[in-house]
């Protein structure tokens, strides 16, 4: 269904006709530290379903759920020692904990695709934290894009994939992160890393899984909708260049090689390229570790498209 989608600069009158939608069973896409988050009631099944309608998201993909602190989150998940010593040292902040989902939660089955799991976070930027405290409810809030293409950084990439499919967007400006949350799952007093982002855990292992346990899972993911090839240090006559350090193109994600600044600038730029009359994007190599292997892990989702 095609509606008007409304932008309002983030204020107490854009946070007020937030909640208003959202207790009426409407997604509204809303700021969070890492990127914009397409947020309902997650003890709505079908303001949870308008989400995945709205995004065109594959069913068995789970949605994380924002709470405001990890009281919140315990009535939701089942936190062992080493789930809430991790809450307590990362919450607030973009840090997703897949834990074991409490029985009678109250979270629509459809949140969590099916799984005995839940993806909890607790979200460290103001707007989601006041839409949490004004609705009183649990939000699932997947990245506020059509499913699999450039997450969004600002308001204005919201509008350019879900203009008429969504009645708000709040624009609170760039985020600071520019990439999802870290993901990990914690069972039987062990860490797996499921998405790796802006927080490393220590100690978390990365195991290899065919199950779609959290977001960001699928092979092809944040993809821009032009072929896409990595690690350039050049353009090819048909290509948009992202360069990074001393690799220049079109554009760059970081001049100074400042991998912080390359992560909040990568959808940006690549939101950039799309939008570019090249008919094919290039981007040079992103070496190291931590963040930098974030950002080739969305690099590789978004070129296997």
């Amino acid at each position: 269904m095609v509606q008007t989608t409304r932008i309002m600069v983030l204020d107490d009158e854009a946070i007020a006709e937030a909640t208003l939608l959202v207790l009426a069973g409407e997604p509204v896409a809303v700021p969070t530290e890492t990127v914009y988050g397409l947020a309902a009631d997650a003890t709505d099944a079908e303001a949870v379903a308008r989400i995945y309608a709205a995004k065109g998201r594959p069913s068995f993909n789970p949605l994380i759920v924002h709470v405001p602190n990890l009281a919140e989150a315990e009535k939701i998940g089942r936190f062992d020692k080493l789930a809430r010593d991790l809450a307590e040292q990362h919450w607030p902040g973009p840090l997703t904990l897949v834990v074991p989902l409490q029985e009678g939660a109250g979270i629509a089955s459809i949140v969590t695709a099916g799984l005995p799991t839940i993806a909890l976070r607790v979200p460290a930027h103001p707007a989601m934290q006041a839409l949490l405290r004004a609705t009183g409810r649990p939000l699932a809030a997947p990245s506020a894009n059509a499913s699999g293409r450039i997450s969004p950084t600002r308001a204005s990439h919201v509008l350019a994939s879900l203009n008429g499919r969504i009645p708000l967007v709040i624009d609170g400006g760039a985020t600071q992160r520019g990439i999802e949350s870290t993901i990990v799952a914690v069972t039987d007093g062990r860490a797996r890393l499921l998405r790796r982002g802006p927080i490393e855990v220590d100690g978390a292992e990365q195991l290899a899984s065919n199950e779609i346990e959290a977001p960001g899972q699928l092979a092809s993911h944040y993809a821009p909708n032009k072929p896409l090839r990595l690690d350039a240090t050049e353009a090819g006559d048909d290509e948009y260049l992202i360069g990074f350090g001393p690799t220049e193109g079109d554009a760059n994600l970081s001049q100074a090689g400042d991998l912080i600044e390359a992560a909040a600038r990568l959808f940006d730029l690549l939101h950039q390229a799309d939008a570019a009359p090249q008919p094919r994007i290039a981007i040079a190599p992103i070496p190291g570790e931590g963040i930098a292997a974030a950002i080739r892990d969305r690099l590789k989702r978004a070129a296997a498209n």
